[in-house]
């Protein structure tokens, strides 16, 4: 796992370069995020091409103006460490069309599941009397509808969070080829840098994705910042198992794509 392998290297400087660019083009990183991050679609910003774009995307900014390199840095690094061996199995492009699908259905899950909370909310507040250009109206000057109280306001909060939430990173892909290191190098022994034991690859995967799922499922987050996208880690780990599944049962991955 030392050599690092031609597209992953060809991606880590991209990203890099994305994320250098988010810092030094225009104030806190806003010119790069409104163009590239995914935006939900019913924001004005949002862009088809972010679908793609937002996989090279990272957080450059942390609380205060600070810059915040962890996001890119533990991003490429497990690009690297997993990237590499998956695509010396896997051949150029077999790995880049495994790569940018795993982003692609991580984006598209987050977004499904961002969809159906946002309904769900919209539904809510339609029975309760509130029409949907009183709700779009609270979201563009920022003061609720006459008579919205307690629960119905925690609805419409969460509803606005939903519309200007953006999303950034490389790990939806990342989760797709993590699943498939753990499928193709199931007994390779990896280690946690807090927990300095030797854990074998097919337990070591499974119990990151179930991290995520819990995370996911009640908000808590134990490694990661708060505002990760666990959803998206999860759409990535799956869209990664169903190729990698298929694949096998072809006898696809046998075969490189050079």
């Amino acid at each position: 796992m030392g050599r690092i392998t031609e597209t992953v290297k060809h991606l880590i400087i991209i990203n890099a370069l994305f994320w250098i660019a988010t810092l030094t083009i225009g104030a806190n990183g806003q010119v790069f995020n409104d163009l590239f991050a995914l935006h939900f679609p019913s924001n004005p910003l949002f862009k088809p091409w972010q679908v793609f774009t937002h996989m090279f995307m990272h957080a450059s900014y942390g609380p205060g103006g600070s810059i915040y390199f962890q996001h890119i840095l533990f991003n490429m690094f497990a690009l690297w460490m997993f990237g590499s061996p998956v695509e010396q199995t896997f051949g150029r492009k077999k790995f880049i069309f495994f790569y940018i699908s795993a982003g692609l259905g991580a984006a598209l899950i987050s977004l499904g599941v961002s969809f159906i909370q946002y309904n769900s909310g919209l539904t809510s507040l339609h029975e309760l009397g509130f029409t949907t250009e009183q709700i779009q109206q609270s979201f563009v000057n920022g003061v609720p509808p006459p008579g919205i109280v307690d629960e119905s306001f925690n609805t419409l909060q969460g509803m606005y969070n939903i519309t200007v939430t953006t999303m950034v990173g490389a790990s939806g892909a990342i989760m797709g080829v993590l699943v498939a290191f753990g499928m193709l190098f199931p007994e390779s022994k990896l280690m946690l840098i807090f927990l300095p034991i030797p854990i074998k690859a097919k337990f070591f995967i499974p119990a990151i994705i179930g991290l995520d799922l819990f995370s996911a499922l009640t908000g808590v987050s134990i490694f990661s910042p708060n505002n990760t996208a666990y959803v998206a880690h999860l759409g990535g780990a799956f869209i990664g198992f169903i190729m990698m599944w298929y694949w096998k049962k072809n006898q696809f991955n046998k075969n490189r794509w050079n």
